[in-house]
């Protein structure tokens, strides 16, 4: 542990000293002169440090339960309040604590969603919701291998360090009309745990969007700057989000997975069943990731660009749903045949 601590001192050491060097944006070519002017740049070095912290080792594959996502809960909890977020409601901390059987071990397991929340103005009581899972698959046994830790760096440190992005972004743009809650889920992994236990204590109708970010550390079959949308055809949020980049020279997709179902296989699902048009934000090609669910799967294996890009991507996209002007409808929640 205090090789680690020495270790990331000294990686934020040099991100203090270079950070003003090292910003990436979208294609300067196509970014139009109001987005220059509304401070659309992200670090990637910040994105880069929280990346590999919650990616690495010392987190020990953050299975849901164990000592590893407590460590990855803390830091979360800690930049939450660094930039200076509030409780969600009911709550006195930024833990949303539970107890649930694990269906595979039936013993019960306690842990946490972490919720941090920066309030709106004129619309403070319609709420969107920017959510990642923070759990992973932890130790696996694996003969023959010398790692056994299953980091979770794409699947999903990568969102996760998209949602303390977004929320230090946020933050210091300050033009939030509506509230903004930033969750990271537990126990996604072994059936949609924590987002199951968030819907069950929130009044949907109040919750006008949910954007969920997963996997978003490599070029999709799409080619760069681009991203796809689960669930695209079951409200008008994707349409929104691609009126919202034209002329960043970033483009949104349909997700082109059909088979795969990944409309209700990630967090967004819990929400969209309640009606609130939630929907998944992802690059990967996941049908050849060789990296899925894999101990492969480390921060080492991610495009920082792809990531700081496909960031500022959301934060533009979804823009004129948080300033208030656009409202998703209703998402349609059918199962298709």
């Amino acid at each position: 542990m205090k090789k680690f601590i020495y270790v990331f001192l000294v990686f934020a050491s040099f991100i203090s000293c270079d950070a003003s060097k090292k910003v990436i944006q979208l294609e300067p070519s196509t970014i139009n002169s109001e987005t220059t002017k509304s401070n659309f740049f992200i670090d990637s070095l910040v994105v880069k440090k929280h990346l590999y912290i919650l990616a690495s080792d010392e987190m020990q594959g953050r299975e849901t339960g164990t000592l590893g996502i407590e460590k990855a809960a803390k830091y979360i909890e800690n930049e939450f309040k660094r930039i200076g977020l509030t409780t969600f409601e009911g709550l006195n901390s930024y833990r949303q604590t539970f107890t649930f059987t694990n269906r595979r071990t039936n013993k019960d397991i306690t842990t946490a969603n972490i919720i941090g929340v920066l309030e709106g103005k004129s619309k403070k009581n319609e709420y969107v919701i920017i959510s990642a899972h923070y759990d992973h698959l932890g130790f696996k046994k694996t003969a023959g291998k010398l790692d056994s830790i299953y980091n979770g760096a794409n699947d999903d440190a990568s969102g996760v360090t998209a949602v303390l992005v977004l929320a230090e972004y946020f933050k210091k743009k300050n033009n939030n009309e509506r509230t903004l809650v930033f969750v990271a889920f537990t126990g996604e992994e072994m059936g949609l745990i924590g987002s199951t236990q968030f819907g069950k204590g929130i009044d949907a109708s109040k919750f006008v969007a949910g954007i969920n970010l997963e996997m978003i550390g490599k070029t999709p079959s799409f080619g760069p700057n681009t991203a796809w949308l689960t669930g695209f055809e079951r409200s008008d949020f994707g349409k929104i989000i691609q009126k919202n980049l034209v002329g960043t020279g970033y483009q949104l997709f349909p997700d082109p997975y059909d088979k795969f179902n990944l409309f209700f296989r990630s967090d967004n699902a819990s929400l969209a069943r309640l009606g609130v048009p939630s929907h998944t934000f992802s690059t990967t090609p996941i049908d050849v990731d060789k990296d899925y669910h894999q101990a492969s799967d480390e921060a080492t294996t991610l495009n920082m660009t792809v990531i700081t890009q496909t960031i500022q991507a959301v934060a533009k996209g979804t823009e004129s749903i948080i300033e208030g002007k656009d409202t998703p409808t209703r998402v349609v929640i059918e199962q298709k045949n």
